[in-house]
């Protein structure tokens, strides 16, 4: 793992924290899901491109999934 993985996985993290505790506020499912994933998907993806291309359409996805 190098360093620029090591920050991503940091950021998308921090911000998978952030809609993971407005998703339990709030009741709702799409935020609480996206956070849940946003936590957990660095600890399985490697590559670095890889983990900004999923990272950024999980934290778009909630703009876009509106339930």
């Amino acid at each position: 793992m190098n360093t620029a993985s090591l920050l991503w996985s940091l950021l998308f993290g921090s911000i998978g924290m952030g809609f993971f505790i407005y998703g339990k506020k709030q009741g709702a499912l799409v935020p609480l899901l996206c956070g849940l994933a946003l936590m957990v998907f660095p600890y399985f993806v490697s590559d670095t491109i890889l983990l900004v291309a999923i990272g950024g359409v999980l934290v778009a996805l909630p703009f876009f999934l509106r339930t």
